[in-house]
């Protein structure tokens, strides 16, 4: 145990902040088709289904997300919903709730796209584990690949995947939002992708006349929650355009075809988002697994530091408390009386107000210490 003690000064002391990525790669080899769904699990509540890197059942087995859907009270399809119609709604109020807020007269305020401030009624949530999420999804990082293509024979025959929207989070650095109560959130916007055969395939989100994009939801960093519209899973007569968010344009009819395979050749769904109407989310969350292509972002890890400076001058610590330090009444490191003291550095002890010890750090090797010389020892505490 120390007898002398040191202080710090303000000026020994610094706080860092370093942030730490991970490339988080899904396929849709992991999602649906590699483990014939079991890694997926589904609940007797039925209101989500959960997806594991691994069979579930498996101790090795990884958390990665969920999926669910919902729709607000005025959404256009709220009405006609014979399947689980309270439980959609409360999913939609739940995660609006936590992820948007109360307005002044304490309504739950729904999810609006900032740009075109835009409604969005009927949502696609997908909830990252914090395993991949971490502190927080990379701004800009995101990108998500949903197969379009309909009139698939069967899910794996690869078909659906002919043609692919691409959802993009764009923010940067500074082109996201701060206005929810979970933390910051951008817009992600829909884009096409190259077609397996080598193409470009024109696919919602792009139009031929403008060749623009178009905002299909929000990504809630700090959550590691998308929010994406369920109107990318709808076409238009006009071709290809993406419907109004509120499923206000447009002929349901032509809308894509979701359904999985139940291993038999069976497909079960409907057309586009309007599914949902007479479909459990469990059928929902199995349909619009089976249609990711790819997820990949970068996890953010925050690592705070305090850098303590540890400073020894010339006449500090040129003795050692130690018991083996003397040897009789004399030290041991003297051959003569009129050498100078020396002592050695082994260990630094960071000491609370009332000398209680609170931190120890080890030197890779003893460092000597006389009247000749001053260390200054950098000590780093992460948290």
């Amino acid at each position: 145990m120390a007898t002398t003690f040191k202080n710090f000064q303000s000026n020994d002391l610094a706080n860092t902040r370093t942030l730490l990525h991970e490339a988080i790669p899904i396929t849709g080899s992991i999602v649906s088709g590699t483990y014939a769904d079991e890694n997926v699990k589904t609940y007797g509540h039925g209101m989500f289904s959960s997806v594991y890197d691994y069979p579930f059942l498996s101790s090795s087995a990884n958390h990665i997300f969920d999926t669910t859907f919902g729709v607000s009270n005025t959404s256009n399809v709220s009405a006609s919903i014979t399947s689980q119609q309270a439980k959609k709604v409360n999913i939609y109020n739940q995660m609006a709730q936590y992820l948007v807020g109360y307005d002044d007269t304490g309504n739950i305020k729904k999810f609006v796209i900032p740009d075109g401030n835009t409604t969005l009624n009927d949502a696609i949530f997908v909830p990252f584990s914090r395993l991949l999420s971490k502190d927080e999804i990379k701004k800009g990082s995101f990108t998500l690949e949903l197969g379009v293509s309909g009139g698939v024979n069967s899910i794996y025959a690869g078909a659906v995947f002919d043609k692919r929207i691409k959802l993009i989070d764009e923010s940067g650095s500074n082109g996201y939002f701060v206005d929810s109560p979970a933390g910051e959130y951008g817009v992600l916007y829909a884009s096409t992708s190259a077609s397996p055969g080598g193409g470009h395939s024109l696919v919602k989100g792009e139009s031929s006349a403008h060749n623009t994009r178009a905002p299909v939801g929000l990504l809630y960093y700090q959550a590691g929650i998308a929010v994406i519209s369920g109107s990318v899973l709808n076409t238009t007569s006009s071709g290809g355009v993406l419907k109004n968010l509120n499923n206000t344009e447009g002929d349901v009819s032509q809308g894509l075809v979701m359904g999985s395979h139940d291993g038999t050749g069976t497909r079960f769904g409907g057309t586009g988002f309007a599914t949902i109407t007479g479909s459990t989310n469990d059928v929902m969350s199995s349909g619009i697994r089976n249609r990711i292509y790819n997820i990949s972002f970068n996890n953010t890890t925050e690592l705070n530091s305090t850098i303590y400076f540890c400073r020894a001058s010339h006449t500090d610590f040129n003795y050692s408390s130690n018991p083996t330090y003397l040897s009789g009444s004399e030290i041991r490191v003297k051959t003569r009386p009129s050498d100078t003291p020396v002592a050695y550095f082994t260990t630094v002890g960071l000491y609370s107000a009332d000398n209680e010890l609170l931190a120890v750090a080890k030197l890779s090797e003893p460092l000597r210490k006389d009247p000749t010389n001053e260390l200054t020892l950098r000590v780093r505490l992460d948290y």
